[in-house]
């Protein structure tokens, strides 16, 4: 048997998201062949004791709690970013910069000035061998690589409509305590950033076809939270006490529901909904397509199933077709369970390891690449920018180059 390479994997952050992707790191090797051998060295975090606890559960060999320790470590070979948005950007460019792959969380940043950063780093990175990669784990569910299949293939003609959800409802409630994802300055925007850029990445990467012009409104319907447990000034500003002794509140200054009409560049016209106020939907996303001659629907709540129209079918016997996308012959599917076992929320984060770790080995770009990343970035802008004016907003991708070509200073190991 022949050894193979190690990929030395740290990963920065180990909350929600950590803990999906150590998941992922763990499982894709056991389950498919991957050219490189992905070890879990390092995981960091700030608090010492629940870095260490994390370690110990999520099965990471070490730990920092200092992320600039872990980017100079030589036994790091990729650095797994899963922080807040307000820290993409240093983590990953750092990283980049110390000749490290880098995966990161999305939406790639906070701003597209950040984004733009990011993927020129990422532009100069790649000459030098090195790879970067953001995490849209949506497309890495079966049935939405096979819609994407479906069209690239024109079982659906000339794309017309395309319409886009995702519901969830974990701060309808006026009660619900503040957090990081509430705060603009961390997360850059609510339901827009956070859960909207999936279903721009979605569409588009089903479509094929890039978001151009955009018309958007954005509401804030809880604008003070009462501050949990523990957090104080030093993590959430804007807080105010209440008379009588009530417990301090902080300001909500991101959007709580985002809603959106697109224009797609070729010819499509879209609806885009994103909230976190749609009471009982605990993590509904739906896209359905509609072109010339077919249509293709998905609904994450049933996620193993893709439905799908096609036009050529006689009048007689015409519907929609439920395809239950477990079949060996389908993306990734052959590697887990037989034809109707259906696969669950993780498994599109381990796909994400499997697709890029060959990747790496292959010397290829990994998608969706910071590039990608950026024009998400650029699409959320647009929509907050026009729900400001009130009026259309064209998507402007900004000129990498000049960013690319500029010389940085290669960071100094110690």
């Amino acid at each position: 048997m022949i050894a193979q390479t190690p990929l030395g994997i740290g990963l920065v952050g180990h909350a929600f998201m950590g803990a999906a992707h150590s998941h992922a790191w763990r499982t894709a090797p056991y389950f498919f062949d991957l050219p490189l051998r992905p070890e879990l060295r390092v995981l960091a975090g700030r608090d010492p004791e629940r870095v260490a606890a994390a370690a110990r559960r999520l099965g990471w060999a070490e730990t920092e709690t200092d992320w600039r320790r872990l980017v100079e470590r030589d036994d790091v070979d990729l650095v797994d970013v899963c922080t807040p948005g307000d820290t993409h950007a240093e983590i990953a460019v750092a990283a980049l910069e110390a000749g490290k792959h880098v995966l990161c969380e999305k939406p790639l940043a906070n701003s597209v000035e950040e984004a733009a950063r990011m993927a020129a780093a990422a532009e100069r990175a790649q000459a030098r061998g090195s790879r970067a990669m953001v995490g849209f784990t949506y497309r890495r569910v079966p049935a939405v690589a096979l819609a994407r299949q479906l069209v690239a293939e024109g079982r659906v003609g000339e794309i017309r409509h395309v319409r886009a959800q995702y519901l969830q409802d974990w701060i309808a409630d006026a009660d619900a305590p503040m957090s990081w994802r509430l705060q603009k300055e961390r997360a850059g925007s609510g339901a827009l950033g956070d859960i909207g850029a999936h279903i721009v990445d979605l569409t588009q990467h089903i479509t094929g076809q890039s978001i151009s012009t955009v018309t958007g409104l954005m509401e804030t319907f809880v604008r003070q939270r009462p501050l949990a447990d523990g957090h104080g000034a030093s993590l959430l500003g804007g807080e105010t006490a209440s008379g009588n002794g009530s417990a301090p509140t902080g300001e909500v200054t991101v959007d709580d529901t985002a809603t959106f009409l697109a224009r797609f560049g070729g010819g499509a016209v879209g609806v885009f909904e994103a909230t976190r106020f749609a009471t009982g939907r605990k993590n509904a996303i739906r896209v359905e397509v509609n072109g010339t001659g077919g249509s293709l629907a998905f609904d994450f709540e049933d996620m193993n199933v893709l439905q799908f129209f096609d036009g050529d079918d006689p009048d007689r016997t015409a519907g929609f077709k439920r395809i239950l996308v477990t079949e060996s012959t389908h993306p990734w599917a052959s590697a887990w369970w037989p034809p109707g076992h259906g696969l669950g929320y993780e498994h599109g984060f381990t796909h994400q390891v499997v697709d890029l770790v060959h990747a790496l080995a292959d010397g290829r770009s990994p998608q969706p690449s910071f590039a990608d990343g950026l024009q998400v970035q650029c699409v959320l802008d647009a929509v907050e920018r026009s729900a400001a004016e009130g009026t259309w907003y064209d998507v402007t991708v900004p000129d990498l180059h000049p960013l690319a070509d500029a010389t940085t200073a290669p960071t100094t190991r110690t």
